[in-house]
């Protein structure tokens, strides 16, 4: 993934900015187009952004009361995502981590 949140569109219909790289999980190899209407992307964009600003507080926590690195936290997060209970797919899950990674400023592990 190169970078979870560089450049980003905006729709004229409404206001919410997608990045590119959460649009390109929903785009099938050799195609150009997402695979799911906009609207969708737009819910899913919405619930993985939510979910990497609600880990920061929880992800900051593990590194200083755990003693361990920045890698292991986003690894730990990343199992989190992808428990018995997700909610969100194995790329999102990637794409959640990483913009963790960036809102941390911490460096990417993936």
């Amino acid at each position: 993934m190169d970078g979870c949140y560089p450049v980003a569109h905006m729709s004229s219909d409404n206001q919410i900015v997608i990045p590119p790289s959460f649009i390109a999980l929903f785009v099938p190899p050799g195609r150009i187009k997402p695979s799911e209407p906009r609207e969708v992307i737009a819910e899913r964009h919405e619930l993985c952004e939510d979910m990497a600003q609600m880990l920061m507080e929880p992800a900051q926590v593990q590194l200083f009361s755990l003693g361990i690195t920045e890698r292991d936290v986003l690894e730990r997060m990343h199992a989190g995502l992808l428990g018995d209970a997700a909610v969100v797919s194995e790329a999102e899950a990637q794409w959640v981590v990483c913009r963790l990674a960036e809102l941390l400023d911490w460096p990417q592990i993936f």
